[in-house]
């Protein structure tokens, strides 16, 4: 995403003037006209979100094999070590339009921004009624894939993302354009089934294609091996399951992959050029249970949560010096190996309060992208130790589209000599909904 605060702050406060402006966007919830036999129906709702942030100490910001450093791992896009800067930050908000076009359509066009950025973060259509239990999406959207990967922040249950959720598919989990289809079996278990064709050119698969030229320090021109392959480039697919566990107990499994037919990512040097060229695939599990207590304001009511995601990127690499000479011996094929998952659990522990644990573990296997090292600059398949994570959160709903949440995480990241240092992080979360907003999924 480009970074030009000259250009982008005048376009934040048009934004929240827009939403200002609007007379119904907090007050009335509907804004509805008819044409016809069409009828349209139009709902604004705008998402604040403010975090307060103390890295209360400091240990190793990165967790070895996953960032684009020293490590030759993965950049995930974070630029450094959360997001956030020790103090008030003005978090990730949402401006958020949903519209239907009778029963052919429903709309959604969300603008997040923070700061510094402006990002359309989905735009997409998707149909109401076709038959059989069929639902198509088009347009710009977060993947199903997995649980967590297609909500937003306000609808999290920590201040922060999953490590391997970041880590694997990017700062915004994995958010593409392209085209989703899925089907709902007509049972009384919950089934759902669902593929997704996407362009591919995100964290999780970067994409050059046919690349320019590069120079070096010393003035030789390197022209990029890559060539232009045509989109959709990421095939993904899941299925989701939900048994009926009567009305105060539910549950939902998943499973889901992809395939990215290709993987493209290149580093520029002084002395040179740094080139992978591939295809990658992943693979998941997830699990939800929810309690309901039937008691007021969320008391006595749980919800545990839990995924797991592998992935292999399989890809040529050379690092060459000028147009034909192959650095040391750094050329060849190999495979980057990363995985990672999380636990988490939440108890209502009175009315509006509630108390969060979550356990995360990132890089069980964790073999990084080949690369070359050493003096001699040697082609070689780094493989890297496990970092951890463990939050603890409590969070306080005074109404219902508000929520304060203080949040402590340990960090216990390895770094790509094998030396574990520990850093300890606090967050206070504001966020508060206003307008019309449409109901939360299971």
């Amino acid at each position: 995403m480009p970074h030009n605060t000259h250009l982008l702050r005048p376009a934040l406060g048009g934004l929240t003037a827009l939403a200002l402006a609007v007379p119904t966007a907090a007050t009335a919830q509907q804004w509805e006209t008819r044409a016809g036999d069409r009828n349209w129906g139009l709902d604004i709702s705008l998402i604040l979100e403010g975090v307060y942030y103390n890295e209360m100490s400091r240990g190793i910001s990165d967790p070895a094999g996953f960032d684009d450093g020293h490590d030759h791992g993965h950049d995930h896009g974070n630029g450094h070590d959360h997001g956030f800067d020790d103090g008030f930050n003005l978090g990730h908000s949402e401006l958020v339009f949903e519209a239907n076009l009778g029963d052919l359509f429903d709309g959604v066009l969300m603008i997040g921004f923070d700061e510094d950025h402006v990002e359309v973060e989905e735009a997409y259509l998707t149909t109401r009624a076709l038959p059989g239990g069929f639902q198509v999406k088009a347009g710009k959207f977060l993947s199903d894939i997995g649980y967590i990967n297609s909500r937003h922040v306000h609808d999290w249950d920590f201040v922060d993302r999953p490590l391997v959720n970041e880590y694997l598919f990017g700062d915004h989990g994995l958010q593409e354009t392209g085209v989703q289809a899925t089907w709902l079996a007509p049972t009384e278990t919950y089934i759902q089934l669902g593929v997704e064709l996407l362009q591919g050119d995100n964290s999780f698969i970067p994409y050059q294609g046919g690349g320019g030229t590069h120079t070096t320090n010393a003035g030789d021109d390197i022209r990029s091996s890559f060539s232009d392959v045509s989109g959709p480039r990421l095939v993904t697919a899941f299925a989701k399951f939900g048994p009926d566990l009567g009305p105060d107990h539910a549950m939902q499994f998943g499973v889901s992959g992809g395939y990215a037919n290709t993987w493209q990512e290149e580093t520029e040097h002084g002395s040179g050029l740094e080139e992978w060229d591939g295809d990658a695939w992943f693979a998941g599990l997830d699990a939800v249970y929810k309690y309901s207590s039937g008691r007021a304001y969320g008391h006595g009511d749980w919800r545990l949560q839990g995924e797991y995601f592998y992935r292999e990127i399989d890809v040529d690499y050379q690092r060459r010096e000028d147009q034909t000479t192959i650095a040391g011996n750094a050329q060849g094929s190999g495979k980057a190996r990363q995985d990672g998952l999380y636990i988490q659990g939440v108890y209502g522990f009175a009315p509006r309060w509630e108390a969060g644990l979550r356990s995360e573990a990132l890089g069980l296997t964790n073999r990084g992208l080949p690369t070359n090292e050493g003096s001699e600059r040697n082609f070689a398949e780094p493989s890297f130790g496990t970092s951890y994570r463990h939050s603890a959160q409590v969070t306080f709903r005074p109404v219902e589209p508000v929520f304060l949440r203080a949040q402590l995480s340990q960090n216990d990241f390895v770094d790509e000599d094998g030396d574990r240092d520990r850093g300890l992080e606090f967050m206070l979360q504001l966020n508060v909904a206003l307008g019309a907003h449409g109901a939360h999924r299971f």
